[in-house]
């Protein structure tokens, strides 16, 4: 009872299967729980820019310009082809579901194994970037930011196990205040640059020359950038999350989404520009703006510390997207047998329970491997994204192709533009960033080893179990029924008369060893003296362990059982205490005993539950 209410404190009350519909989204709720992956990567999208820049020289921070407008393109191209995702394929699944469909089972695999990675980097990069905000902002928290990135995992984790709707109430406002803070942000900083409130401190003016500047250095800082993007695909892998008509509300919040993200990625970047804010150890490019922008005195201050706590959520509950894209890739995964079946489970609250726990572990797992830090696992972030991206773009360029025949490429622009453009990231980060993704090519085999492993063990279990046109019944003739007794207790007594009432032949199993010698003689005697026509056997133990030579009993019995055409029929006997607490007072040998016994052939293994009254 305890647990039980300990529970319900924490993720709530269960609700019915019937009130599975009331917990989905609205645009308005979907916007705040699924676009905030996108929207808090302005926070370090540009900064992650520049400091490849940096590496040149600050002159060339111009370039992060026109490096902006390509990654807007992508955005476009990822957008509509999302767009055409969503209607084409309404149940979710995103890039696994098209690339399985269109490409085969490998490329599929390659790109949800890749996802379930990549969101796992999404809570880590995510609660991590959170973490770098509020330290930028409260310097003396700063040696606790492994700490406080991995209390943002397991807040969220909770949170989700909520329930859809009780998460996305939460995500209501610090998404919406982050929101609301970016675009004062963005007209206070603009009107300053129009009115020449704000001096012009650019490092270099634009189309200046760049000593040493190259076209590599250049897709470094774009594949860098790009990171920007990671959290576009979320919308279309939960599709089912949505009102009806699902579909249509889905692609209506990618679009607005999408749109935020540009107007955001672009004003950031421009005001970066401007103001020639080179990245630091102690603040973030957006911190610098903000102060910048805010003045730092009076009223200004106070929107300062507003926008980076709001920052600081959305960077922390940005990690909500993967809570909530995880889970139903997994629950396809499973559906294709490709994942255990119990992600497709729904717990208490209607939410996919075991797949959140696993995303919240795994999530914990890489921040304290990397340290909780940004900037060595945005790298794996990035190449965690644009394979998927690569793979269904690609995966709908042949789906059109089949579907529309010459005339596809009208429907194909968009997915051509986004393939186009992902694989040469892709290709950029194999070129030139493979000391830090290199993790990712070792992974993934595994992960997709595993992949098929499941699928060849669901498989042969379907074989087995599948009835033949010819069924076979094998007619026993009797039962030998072994009942462990410990002592003769209630407990014995009540395992015998069940015993007794199933068995053509019965027969008792006691473990002796040479320090309880006389306790068993004492326990053999009570017993004939109850049950004289029972065949009473004490085995031996030298170690002192009553599994094995149980085990062992059990299997000599089972020879001689089947020489007769008889079933063996092993109980357990066992003692329910009237409070679940108690059990740790008792020792769970009853438990072992099961587990053990559970992997002989031809055994069927049963437990007797005495009912404690106090």
């Amino acid at each position: 009872m305890i647990k039980l209410n300990v529970k319900q404190i924490l993720v709530g009350k269960p609700l019915k299967s019937t009130d599975d519909d009331s917990h989905l989204l609205t645009k308005f709720q979907a916007l705040a729980m699924l676009s905030s992956d996108a929207l808090s990567s302005i926070a370090y999208g540009t900064e992650q820019i520049v400091t490849v820049l940096l590496t040149l020289s600050a002159a060339a921070i111009w370039y992060s310009l026109p490096i902006a407008a390509l990654v807007l393109v992508l955005l476009v191209a990822l957008t509509l082809s999302y767009r055409q995702i969503i209607h084409a394929y309404p149940h979710g699944g995103g890039a696994y579901v098209v690339s399985t469909e269109n490409l085969g089972a490998n490329a599929g695999l390659i790109a949800g194994g890749s996802l379930l990675v990549d969101y796992m980097l999404t809570v880590a990069v995510s609660v991590s970037a959170g973490a770098d905000a509020i330290t930028s902002a409260l310097p003396s928290l700063h040696p606790y930011n492994l700490l406080i990135s991995m209390i943002l995992v397991l807040l969220l984790m909770l949170m989700n196990l909520r329930g859809l709707r009780e998460s996305a109430g939460f995500l209501l406002v610090p998404v919406y205040t982050f929101v609301t803070m970016t675009v004062l942000l963005l007209v206070v900083g603009l009107f300053k640059v129009v009115t020449g409130d704000l001096s012009y401190h650019a490092t270099s003016h634009i189309g200046s020359t760049v000593p040493g500047i190259s076209i590599i250095l250049l897709l470094k800082a774009f594949s860098s950038g790009s990171a920007s993007l990671t959290g576009v695909e979320a919308i279309s892998n939960a599709v089912p999350f949505f009102k009806k008509p699902k579909a249509r509300n889905a692609a209506g919040t990618l679009a607005l989404m999408a749109m935020i993200l540009g107007l955001f990625f672009t004003g950031i970047t421009f005001l970066n520009y401007y103001l020639g804010v080179v990245p630091n150890a102690h603040s973030t490019v957006l911190s610098q703006v903000a102060h910048t922008i805010f003045d730092g005195n009076g009223i200004g201050r106070i929107f300062y510390y507003v926008f980076q706590f709001s920052t600081a959520m959305i960077l922390a509950v940005a990690a909500n997207t993967g809570f909530s894209a995880f889970p139903m890739l997994s629950y396809n995964l499973a559906k294709n047998k490709y994942m255990p079946h119990m992600y497709m489970e729904k717990g208490d609250r209607l939410g996919y329970s075991n797949g959140i726990i696993s995303l919240a572990a795994g999530a914990v797992i890489l921040l304290a491997i990397f340290n909780g830090s940004t900037s060595r696992l945005i790298p794996l972030y990035s190449i965690g994204v644009f394979v998927p991206f690569a793979l269904s773009q690609t995966g709908m360029v042949v789906k059109w192709r089949r579907e529309m025949g010459s005339k596809f490429w009208r429907h194909a622009l968009s997915n051509i533009i986004g393939a186009a453009i992902s694989a040469i990231i892709v290709l950029i980060l194999l070129v030139f960033r493979l000391a830090d993704i290199w993790p990712f090519f070792i992974v993934m085999p595994i992960l997709i080893g595993i992949f098929y492993a499941i699928k060849r063990h669901y498989t042969e279990v379907a074989h087995q179990l599948r009835l033949e046109d010819k069924v076979v019944d094998h007619v026993y003739s009797g039962n030998v029924v072994i009942v462990l007794v410990g002592n003769v207790t209630n407990v014995a007594v009540g395992a015998m008369s069940y015993a007794q009432s199933i068995g053509s032949e019965v027969l008792a199993v006691h473990v002796a060893t040479r320090e309880t010698y006389r306790k068993d003689k004492e326990i053999e005697a009570e017993f004939k003296t109850l049950y004289p026509n029972v065949r009473f056997s004490i085995v031996e133990s030298s170690y002192r362990d009553i599994v094995k030579p149980v085990v062992r009993y059990v299997d000599l019995v089972s020879k001689s059982a089947e020489k007769k055409n008889h079933t063996v029929t092993v109980i357990v006997p066992q003692f329910v205490p009237k409070h679940s607490w108690q059990n740790i007072l008792h020792n769970q040998m009853s438990v072992r005993m099961r587990y053990y016994l559970s992997w002989r052939d031809n055994v069927v293994v049963s437990s007797y539950s005495y009912h404690l009254k106090k």
